[in-house]
């Protein structure tokens, strides 16, 4: 299998599916690069050249105790592109995946980097502050964190409904066959108990403000008004008020999980943003 090795010895796993323009799809936080189901072979197929990463902890990378915060996770990001020399990649960030790219272009530079691509992401901040006045508030943290401790596999399962449907949804509800939910809730469980928690942790608590403000290359935000993960007003407009060179889109009662509910036009908008055929 193929695998590039972090900074600090760590061995991450990656695909490396096609031919052409490279686009790096960054998964959700507690995912793996298998999450990519419906986009990866869809644009491999057109003309681009896909690589999905394993971020550490998840999928076939190893597991190292730490290494969850987002500057580790850019790095990592960083070796990859270095070490499969990527250049004119697009990046596409899927929720904590968008925090990756955006604190890989503070650190790195976009000189491998053409395009940018946001997907449900969950910048510039969740977390309640003085500046920050209408984010989560850190009791929803530690509620996520006290359920997943306890019940990770119960966590996962209550929060399906929701992720794919919206407020109110549940599994039953959704169009999505119970087949792939369940398949999909397996994807979030293969991830070692403390990335899950750690990442988790990082994807709440990190302030990716500057970070934002400082992304120089052409960005595509997509999102859903739906999303209870990452809410439309807090991250995707904030984000797209912060970076000048953005382009909005919002999917109408979408939620979180729209890589799988509105696959169709996530795909072929993903296929035009970074120049397939």
């Amino acid at each position: 299998m193929p695998f590039v090795t972090a900074k600090d010895g760590t061995r991450l796993h990656y695909e490396d599916w096609g031919e052409g323009r490279p686009v790096v799809l960054l998964c959700s936080a507690t995912m793996n690069a298998r999450m990519w189901e419906f986009q990866a072979p869809y644009l491999a197929g057109r003309g681009l050249r896909c690589v999905l990463p394993d971020r550490r902890g998840f999928g076939r990378s190893e597991r190292p105790w730490n290494g969850y915060d987002y500057d580790t996770l850019a790095d990592d990001l960083a070796a990859l592109l270095e070490q499969l020399e990527l250049t004119e990649a697009t990046l596409v960030g899927y929720a904590i995946g968008g925090g990756e790219a955006v604190r890989y272009l503070a650190r790195h530079g976009s000189a491998r980097v053409a395009r940018l691509a946001l997907v449900c992401a969950t910048t510039p901040f969740l977390l309640r502050g003085p500046d920050n006045p209408e984010g989560l508030d850190e009791s929803v943290l530690e509620q996520v964190l006290g359920a997943m401790s306890t019940d990770r596999a119960g966590c996962a399962a209550q929060i399906a409904g929701p992720f794919f449907g919206g407020p109110g949804a549940t599994v039953d509800s959704l169009e999505l066959s119970p087949e792939l939910v369940n398949w999909l809730i397996q994807l979030a469980l293969d991830g070692s108990p403390r990335a899950s928690m750690e990442i988790t942790r990082t994807l709440f608590t990190e302030d990716l403000r500057a970070d934002v403000r400082g992304v120089d290359v052409p960005t595509l935000i997509v999102h859903g008004d739906n999303d209870l993960s990452a809410p439309l007003e807090l991250c995707a407009r904030r984000t797209a008020d912060l970076i000048p060179h953005s382009s909005l889109e919002v999917y109408e009662g979408a939620a979180h999980g729209l890589f799988a509910t509105h696959r169709e036009r996530l795909n072929a908008r993903l296929l035009q943003f970074a120049g397939g055929r």
